[in-house]
Order: C-alpha cells, then structure tokens, then sequence
C-alpha cells in the first residue's frame, strides 16, 4: 500500500516542484562552503536541464 500512495504522491508534484526538490537535494549534499559554491554555480549554468560548458 505504501508504494501505491507514493506513486500518488509523486504523479501529484508538478515538474518544477521535482525540480526544486533535486536541485536542493544536491545542494545539501555539499560537505563546505567551497564545494556549494561549486554547486551552486553548476546549478546557474543549466539551460533547459543540460549543462553549459
């Protein structure tokens, strides 16, 4: 029943509610300052989901 009401749950998010979600998920694994930073930029640089080099 637990896997039906999370199907639910997640089928019921918008796209950018997802996305929000991933992006401070993978803020909040930075171990310092420096490396969220790092993130951060990395972050600012994405157009439409692929990086910019």
């Amino acid at each position: 029943m637990n896997f039906i009401a999370a199907l639910i749950q997640a089928l019921g998010k918008s796209a950018e509610q997802r996305d929000q979600e991933r992006k401070v998920a993978y803020l909040s694994e930075a171990i310092d300052l420096y490396e969220l930073e790092f993130r951060m930029r990395k972050l600012d640089r994405e157009i439409g989901g692929y990086a910019v080099a």
